[in-house]
């Protein structure tokens, strides 16, 4: 990777928030401006005679005008800087609602305080939208970083179409162009090159970008499916500038780009996920406090060195992170590094460990990692940095494009665990369908899938082989 790309992408390393973000904190102002209204007009009718029932329905009435604003898309970033047509919006959705209500005898029989009190409510939630989602646009924090590949006249046409746009949220870093130097343009319309696509892999990883967009001539397919063939390990969004016939498309893209990949999770699914993800480790974490002090106790009493110990891992984008576990071996037999897999009646292990590493309790400090982000409560289990077999033989040696399966963060338990694919790998074909498993989980996610195994994985705990 040269040094301009290195240092593009040391300034690309920030943190960044998904448009679904700004859009949930806008839908949370609406429902409580609606529902505040809603409220305030029942008690000014009917003073002293208000009941639970009207809070419970001012609440459903609220979450009506939330549903019928997103329906109006009134929630995409362009619309909340849009104050005027957001209020609008907002007593539209609201007036609709009230209707609707009257139908089940919910709200304020009378419409006259329904039509001042939401604009008079709404208005500061709309204007704190509108500063908040043109903060979040000024400062770069929704928008899309973006490389081309190509340096010819489609990417400048791309880039200038780009530009043209005042809504739009791609960012272009960079330009990655195999031509020959002499051929090849160092700067087109603003945007540098960064190096060829030999180097593009590394920088993609390095700069965590979300989007790589090809604009190379048509006639080109054979050459752009050599291009995304080492790329399908990425965990980002694949854009053609052009259409072509022969290449195969994904629907949605949402930008004016054909589709051609897609990152496994969308910006909703993240969040939803992660919100999952954070609630169920608080709660488990409070449920098994004590159990966990007491297995902490148990090795310490067995044997010296610390209860817990930290192991390297590949986490999201194929980045080290480290995992926590309660030690199961005797403190200098320990290894870090997982060089050397553990097998049946392994010395290393204490009578302790032996025990809670066959009902997995020896991996509950990793909900420490799904607090921090590095772990998720459900996705392909994070293997060791220098993962090997028991014939010593690493696994990306084994399973062609192995990587792809950091596309997304790795799970304390998995829908590969789930289905039998854990513990010693003594053999290749045991490697080849986890991985098949957890291909199938990351291409075909959903909440329903991840509560799916999060209620399966205590029966398979119960009833596992191969853990020791």
């Amino acid at each position: 990777m040269s040094a301009a790309a290195r240092g593009v992408a040391r300034t690309l390393r920030r943190a960044s928030l998904s448009p679904a973000e700004p859009a949930l904190i806008a839908a949370g102002l609406d429902f409580a401006a609606v529902t505040l209204a809603l409220s305030i007009a029942v008690l000014l009718e009917r003073p002293g005679a208000f009941a639970p029932g009207d809070a419970f329905g001012a609440a459903g009435q609220g979450l009506a005008v939330v549903c019928l604003v997103r329906a109006a898309r009134g929630y995409r970033l362009a619309a909340l800087r849009r104050f005027g047509r957001g209020l609008g919006l907002l007593w539209l959705a609201a007036l609709l609602a009230w209707g609707a209500g009257r139908a089940f005898g919910l709200g304020p029989a009378r419409p006259w305080a329904l039509l001042a009190l939401p604009p008079l409510l709404g208005a500061p939630a709309r204007a704190l939208s509108a500063v908040l989602s043109g903060w979040v646009r000024d400062f770069g924090l929704t928008e899309r970083r973006a490389v081309i590949v190509g340096g010819g006249p489609e990417a400048e046409r791309l880039i200038a179409g780009l530009a043209a746009n005042p809504d739009n949220d791609i960012r272009v870093c960079g330009l990655f162009d195999d031509r020959a130097d002499g051929r090849a343009a160092p700067v087109i319309a603003g945007i540098p090159r960064l190096g060829t696509t030999r180097e593009l892999l590394a920088f993609a990883r390095a700069a965590e970008i979300d989007m790589l967009i090809i604009a190379l001539p048509l006639a080109a397919t054979a050459r752009i499916r050599e291009i995304l063939a080492p790329l399908s390990v990425l965990p980002l969004d694949i854009r053609l500038s052009t259409y072509s016939a022969d290449m195969e498309f994904r629907r949605g893209a949402g930008d004016g780009l054909r589709a051609l990949g897609a990152r496994p999770l969308g910006d909703r699914g993240a969040i939803l996920k992660r919100a999952v993800d954070l609630l169920g480790a608080s709660l488990a974490l409070l449920l098994l406090a004590v159990p966990m002090a007491l297995v902490a106790l148990a090795i310490r009493l067995e044997s010296r060195g610390p209860a817990l110990f930290r192991q390297p891992r590949h986490g999201f984008n194929h980045r080290p992170i480290p995992v926590w576990k309660f030690r199961s071996m005797y403190a200098e037999a320990c290894d870090p590094a997982a060089r050397r897999i553990v097998t049946r009646d392994d010395p290393r292990v204490t009578r302790v460990g032996r025990f809670i590493r066959k009902y997995s309790i020896d991996e509950l400090p990793q909900l420490f990692n799904v607090l921090r982000g590095e772990l998720s409560l459900v996705g392909p289990r994070p293997h060791a940095v220098v993962a090997l077999t028991s014939q010593q033989i690493a696994f990306a040696e084994i399973v062609d494009g192995y990587a792809a399966r950091h596309r997304m963060r790795p799970g304390m338990t998995g829908w590969a665990q789930i289905e039998g694919w854990r513990g010693e790998v003594d053999d290749p074909e045991k490697l080849r369908r986890r991985f098949e498993h957890d291909l199938y989980y990351i291409e075909n996610w959903s909440l329903g899938f991840d509560l799916r195994i999060l209620l399966l994985t205590p029966f398979r705990l119960l009833n596992q082989r191969g853990a020791y």
